[in-house]
């Protein structure tokens, strides 16, 4: 492959993480072009890449209806809070016998106490992810006779998830972007998106960093390129006057590129040492043995789901390179990924689940499902959630929102790709909620949003209780006045009483319950 065209493909702006470098050498400490003192700035980047991580790791996985990560309750024997001194982990990391230089400073540090201290969870439920997707990392890389520690390279970019799609357009475990996984051989079209497939793009990412490497001959600026693309990486070489050492190159480097290098040394003494922190894999209802079968029709997933009695959201998740969870085989066949006894169900009874709802799902054996935008994590409800909508009003915050609907913060920003806590008034929010409870919340909204019918976000305005004292709201009144003017009521009881949330939105005509009749 030429030069030119890795540098012009290879645009991998990989989901801002901000985070990490290549696995593994002799740990050093740091040298004088090392110690890099954490800045302000840097902190934002932890912060975002903390947002980040929660993100994709609640999303796909942790609320799940079908549990695919088991909700097991540990006794952990040492404090979450416990941290070990530099000296200690600067001796783990020389340990690591690698062929990466495992630079500990400040900067590492951080993302160290950020995985094993204040993502726990997180972690957690990356490290039973591990089980599944490592394997698969590990013989593709081992192939190619590339390191294997450059496993940990999708725990920076996706938190191994393999839906994860990020504001910038990549998409997968490796989050490929459009015209670099097109360049490495990737089909990405309305039904199918191989960024996605945890086989063939980590064959992808394989070549993409073996090319990579060819380029720079140092693994701590492949893995930045792999950030930022070589474009960036070449324009701080030259910048520098040619210095070819990542730290020497830090400030010269795009913002969430800084974090990558650190984030990725500490993802790697996280795997060798979480036991050391008391963190435990939790278990993943995925199978380890799998097999393929090859679908030479269209079908869809819930065929195959209420034929086999296999819950729709594994085979998602174990073809997470389907958009509609549809195979689209037409004019040629696709594989579809099964445990190994179900393929072997499949191969029974192949032809009984291509009839199964045949017209209902293909009429006329055509597919009919409207391709979308389904990349995005938002794109389709969580199973057994419903969608409803929120119009942002002034006063409104992140946390409070997702507080009045029951979600994860973590969660709303995902879905709405809302980047540190920024919204504006009017901005409309996707909010994914339980499916039996979509009229309660669609109620919640309307009121809280200050759009319903009187213009205010009270939800006793639209129902009078017979039972309660009312007051009408006359010009200048403010709740304080109003609770003066009846006897044991306080201001806090009619905000209570009339589910208001800011005691400035209530308006001349408006009625208040005041407290319940004797």
């Amino acid at each position: 492959m030429k030069m030119k065209n890795i540098f012009h493909y290879s645009i991998v702006l990989v989901f801002c993480l901000t985070a990490a470098s290549t696995p593994k050498m002799t740990a050093q400490t740091a040298t004088k072009n090392d110690s890099l003192l954490l800045t302000k700035q840097d902190t934002i980047d932890i912060d975002d890449f903390s947002t980040t991580l929660d993100s994709l790791v609640n999303i796909w996985y942790m609320n799940t209806s079908t549990g695919l990560v088991v909700d097991t309750i540990y006794e952990h024997t040492l404090a979450s809070g416990t941290n070990f001194s530099d000296s200690v982990l600067i001796k783990r990391l020389s340990k690591i016998v690698s062929p990466f230089k495992l630079t500990y400073n400040n900067h590492v540090k951080a993302f160290i106490k950020l995985y094993t201290q204040e993502r726990r969870e997180q972690v957690e439920t990356m490290l039973g992810l591990s089980e599944y997707y490592f394997p698969v990392f590990e013989a593709a890389l081992d192939a190619e006779g590339l390191p294997l520690e450059l496993k940990y390279l999708p725990v920076i970019e996706s938190a191994l998830n393999p839906r994860a799609f990020s504001r910038a357009g990549a998409s997968g475990l490796w989050q490929f972007m459009y015209y670099t996984g097109k360049q490495y051989g990737l089909e990405i079209n309305s039904y199918v998106d191989e960024r996605r497939d945890p086989y063939k793009s980590t064959q992808a990412a394989v070549k993409f960093l073996g090319d990579l490497y060819n380029i720079y001959g140092d693994w701590q600026l492949v893995i930045a390129a792999y950030n930022c693309g070589p474009g960036n990486v070449n324009r701080a070489i030259r910048r520098s006057g040619g210095k070819k050492n990542f730290w020497e190159l830090f400030y010269l480097l795009p913002r969430e590129t800084r974090g990558y290098v650190p984030a990725f040394i500490a993802a790697t003494y996280t795997f060798h040492y979480y036991k050391e922190h008391d963190l435990k894999p939790r278990p993943v209802q995925l199978p380890l043995a799998t097999d393929t079968v090859m679908i030479s029709k269209p079908l869809h997933f819930a065929q195959v789901s209420q034929m086999l009695d296999i819950p729709i959201d594994i085979i998602r998740h174990l073809n997470p390179q389907y958009r509609k969870d549809i195979v689209p085989a037409q004019n040629q066949a696709f594989p579809l990924r099964l445990a190994f006894h179900q393929s072997t169900s499949f191969a029974s009874n192949e032809d009984t689940i291509y009839k199964f709802n045949r017209q209902k799902y293909f009429p006329n054996n055509q597919l009919v499902v409207k391709p979308g935008n389904s990349s995005a994590g938002s794109s389709a409800p969580p199973p057994g959630k419903a969608r409803i909508y929120y119009t942002v009003k002034s006063g409104d915050v992140v946390g409070l929102i997702a507080d009045w609907f029951d979600v994860y913060t973590s969660s709303l920003r995902y879905w709405n790709n809302i980047r540190r806590n920024i919204i504006r008034v009017g901005q409309k929010l996707v909010i994914y909620v339980d499916e039996d409870k979509v009229d309660y919340y669609k109620e919640i909204a309307r009121q809280k949003s200050g759009y319903s019918s009187s213009g205010t976000d009270q939800l006793a305005e639209s129902v009078h209780d017979e039972d309660y004292i009312y007051h009408t709201v006359g010009q200048g009144d403010s709740v304080w006045s109003i609770a003066r003017q009846y006897p044991d009521v306080t201001d806090s009881d009619i905000l209570r009483l009339n589910n208001i949330s800011n005691a400035r939105h209530i308006k001349p005509g408006q009625k208040l319950k005041i407290k319940p009749k004797s």
